[in-house]
């Protein structure tokens, strides 16, 4: 009896076991089935993915440049119409957020990367899309600290993550290494910005230029300029104000691009009233790329660098 007891006993344990084990089992299965990749964008809507997305089309030519940084290439089926940079982008089939979606779905993208400007302003084009299941996800750094968090979630959608890392240490020593060049200048150098040539606007005092700016040593002479409305990077500041500061300018950057075209340091020191402004009159005016200082990508670092050169360029001579 006694016996029977214990090979009964022994048979429920290793029932136990055997069952609890299975749910083990079962248990990592469903990790695995409900695992992937988890974002929220910068709509607050939470992004799944079961894997990297291997068919992208990105509607912004920030998140394409930043994209191929990341060493995607086969992975871009399709672009915005605004591409520049890299040259490789240009290569690649084109897609208007304007235009009829039907081209989009037809390419059977898993991945769509837009920015709130095309939610807001072509809001019916990225409903069909998500009615017709594509994965559409919404980022955009507002602000220069926003940076790093913007790459690392384009880097998780991509299975890029690594790569992302060393991009992000990368420019982040660079930046350290022009701050420690900029630092050993005698003195500090106030300099005015030039975002657009319409009433001479400049840059709002938190936007990611003017994060560069400060980065490159500069001190900005019109950090009490007013945005021109809510979330916006450009401020307004007008001639008036600007020349009351005239002494003050040592140099005088203007930004060359889709918001300023066609300006020129000729046309910049034959405007009225500018041979007061010091900058102007000891030859220190210069411009600079937009794509270097505005947009959210890697090149920022060498925008930083580029500013640096043009306000200290005795240091860099170096």
């Amino acid at each position: 009896m006694q016996k029977r007891f214990w090979l009964l006993l022994a048979a429920v344990l290793c029932c136990g076991l055997i069952v609890g084990g299975c749910g083990a089992a079962n248990k990592t299965a469903g990790v695995a089935e409900t695992g992937g990749i988890k974002i929220v964008d910068d709509l607050g809507k939470t992004i799944v993915l079961k894997e990297p997305a291997k068919r992208i089309i990105s509607l912004y030519s920030a998140h394409t440049e930043n994209l191929f940084a990341l060493g995607l290439d086969q992975e871009i089926i399709g672009v915005s119409t605004t591409e520049s940079y890299p040259p490789a982008a240009l290569k690649k089939p084109v897609f208007d957020y304007r235009a009829d979606p039907e081209k989009v779905l037809a390419a059977q993208p898993d991945l769509v990367i837009i920015r709130p400007f095309i939610v807001q302003s072509h809001p019916d084009f990225v409903k069909t899309l998500e009615n017709a299941n594509i994965k559409v996800v919404c980022l955009y750094p507002e602000k220069f600290d926003q940076f790093d968090e913007y790459i690392k979630k384009l880097a998780m959608l991509t299975g890029k993550e690594q790569e992302a890392a060393a991009r992000l240490q990368a420019f982040h020593q660079k930046l350290d290494d022009i701050t420690a060049i900029t630092k050993r200048a005698a003195a500090q150098k106030k300099v005015y910005f030039e975002s657009t040539a319409t009433e001479y606007r400049t840059i709002t005092n938190d936007s990611m230029t003017a994060v560069l700016l400060k980065l490159a040593g500069g001190i900005n002479v019109a950090a009490d300029a007013t945005m021109i409305k809510e979330g916006s990077s450009i401020a307004t500041y007008g001639v008036e104000r600007l020349l009351m500061k005239a002494d003050e300018i040592d140099v005088y950057l203007a930004q060359r691009g889709p918001m300023n075209a066609g300006i020129s340091v000729e046309n910049i020191v034959k405007r009225p009233g500018f041979d007061k402004i010091k900058a102007v009159r000891e030859g220190q005016v210069y411009i600079i790329e937009e794509s270097l200082v505005s947009s959210p990508t890697f090149r920022l670092a060498a925008g930083a660098e580029e500013l640096a050169t043009k306000i200290y360029p005795e240091l860099f001579k170096q």
